[in-house]
């Protein structure tokens, strides 16, 4: 997991608009690899603020949320606003293999020494909604997740609570 000022780093460093789109929408809506590729135009509600993420893992479609932030990334993209999101420069669909790579040199562009995958901005998405408070079934549900055992791994790696607890020398 990142901290949220390693994520703003890494979106801050990558330069490549459609790159820093993509690592924003990962991140901002807790989105799978294959979910930010295979996104259509059509499946974003500009103004109720939502994504429609259908047929994802396990063939389940479910709702997440469009931040601000990214919401007005993805109005600046320079595309005709159908089909797919993103695609190269060359009008092809990006792929799981170059995705993995934008994030990998974001990463190294903001001097963090962790191994980072796509997944990583997921796993930070989770356990930075629950360190602020929010509910886990509403994590499970933005996750896709259909058994909360799954989500619950996040509270192992939130340390929202350990750090609110005082050391017996203090």
């Amino acid at each position: 997991v990142l901290a949220k000022e390693e994520v703003e780093q890494m979106i801050i460093s990558t330069k490549n608009h459609n790159h820093r789109t993509i690592l924003q929408i990962g991140y901002g809506a807790g989105l799978r690899v294959s979910e930010v590729i295979n996104l259509k135009w059509k499946d974003i509600d500009f103004k109720r603020n939502t994504i429609h993420i259908k047929g994802a893992k396990g063939k389940k479609d479910r709702i997440v949320m469009l931040s601000p932030k990214v919401k007005k990334s993805l109005q600046k993209l320079e595309a005709e606003k159908n089909g797919l999101v993103f695609k190269t420069t060359r009008g092809k669909k990006y792929t799981t293999r170059t995705v993995q790579l934008i994030v990998r040199n974001a990463a190294r562009k903001a001097q963090i020494n962790k191994n980072v995958t796509p997944h990583t901005l997921r796993h930070s998405f989770a356990t930075h909604l629950l360190e602020k408070g929010t509910d886990i079934r509403y994590i499970r549900d933005l996750l896709g997740h259909s058994d909360i055992n799954t989500t619950l791994i996040y509270t192992k790696v939130s340390t929202k609570d350990i750090s609110k607890i005082k050391s017996p020398l203090d």
